[in-house]
């Protein structure tokens, strides 16, 4: 993580309003009160990691608004995981509550308006998805925002431990690195919070979101079967074929398109990853469940504008100039 901003080398009168000014650049825009503006400090660092972005800082006590003004001079293409490190946040969106305090996790939609409290000693990190891929893994996010994600369930416990290493890995770990684990984040982060909405004092449910985290888990825990199939799917996941690609059509896939997909993604990282340079084509290929090589260089070409070869090649090229 890169500091981009530390209030210990501005003078003490300015320190609020430099924050301020960065903190809208660099996290959102919003109005902001601090509890005392003469001691106020704050840091800021940031990273990208795969297709994440990462904001980190801690900053002293403060009020935030998150208004429809900023509403309108907001990305839409992004949604924020808010993971707390150390003290405490009071969230207000979307009528609901939610308090963060250290190794919480909650979805704060940019899109709407909301109030925060920081307490002091706060320390937070917003991993700015990309809001396609957290929907394609949950569904629409409307009834998912509010809600906090602890580590009270061991696979929760799990997703949370993954997200708070994020910071200490960006930079230090491959390009294709990162955006495998960013992947895996994404997909376990997306089934605690699409989990949420089972507990006993949910005030909305939303079971599509969290059977649609099922679907994907179950196939991208299996991709190297070759004999892998919707029907499979379906029943490890105990619902129909018909309502799980009903489910996908939502996110304009079905169980086969979201298999192949995958199968193809994870070939695609593998031709560009340098520790497999030894590995041929169709080791490759029939390692992520592919069993006739004329349907996946068809299927490989479709989707990437390349044949597996010319891709392969392609990506040692650009291993050479740099560019990987």
């Amino acid at each position: 993580m890169k500091a981009i901003f530390s209030t210990s080398a501005v003078h003490p009168r300015d320190r609020f309003d430099y924050w301020h000014s960065v903190a809208c650049k660099e996290i959102i825009g919003h109005d902001s009160v601090p509890e005392n503006r003469a001691t106020f400090q704050a840091e800021i660092k940031a990273s990208n990691f795969g297709n994440l972005d990462l904001v980190e800082f801690n900053n002293s006590p403060m009020q935030v608004a998150h208004t429809l003004a900023h509403v309108g001079r907001t990305s839409p293409d992004t949604v924020f995981l808010c993971y707390q490190l150390s003290g405490k946040i009071f969230i207000v969106q979307n009528a609901r509550e939610v308090n963060l305090d250290a190794g919480s996790l909650t979805l704060l939609e940019p899109r709407l308006p909301y109030d925060a409290r920081f307490s002091r000693d706060s320390k937070t990190l917003v991993i700015k998805a990309p809001r396609r891929e957290l929907r394609a893994r949950i569904g629409g996010c409307q009834d998912l925002i509010g809600r906090r994600v602890s580590t009270e369930r061991a696979d929760d416990d799990l997703a949370l431990s993954v997200a708070a290493k994020l910071p200490l890995l960006a930079g230090r770990i491959t390009s294709l690195m990162e955006e495998m684990v960013g992947n895996h984040v994404l997909d376990l982060i997306g089934l605690s919070i699409a989990r949420t909405t089972g507990s006993a004092t949910a005030r909305v449910s939303n079971p599509k979101a969290l059977l649609l985290g099922q679907i994907r888990a179950v196939v991208e825990a299996r991709l190297t079967d070759p004999n892998l199939d919707g029907q499979k799917v379906a029943d490890t996941v105990g619902i129909s074929v018909r309502y799980a690609n009903a489910i996908l059509a939502e996110q304009d896939l079905s169980l086969h398109r979201l298999i192949l997909s995958r199968r193809l993604s994870h070939c695609r990282v593998a031709f560009e990853d340098p520790d497999q340079m030894h590995r041929t084509i169709a080791e490759i290929a029939q390692g992520w469940g592919f069993s006739d090589m004329t349907h996946f260089g068809r299927c490989f070409k479709a989707a990437y504008g390349a044949s597996p070869r010319e891709y392969q090649k392609s990506a040692a090229q650009s291993r050479q100039d740099g560019r990987l």
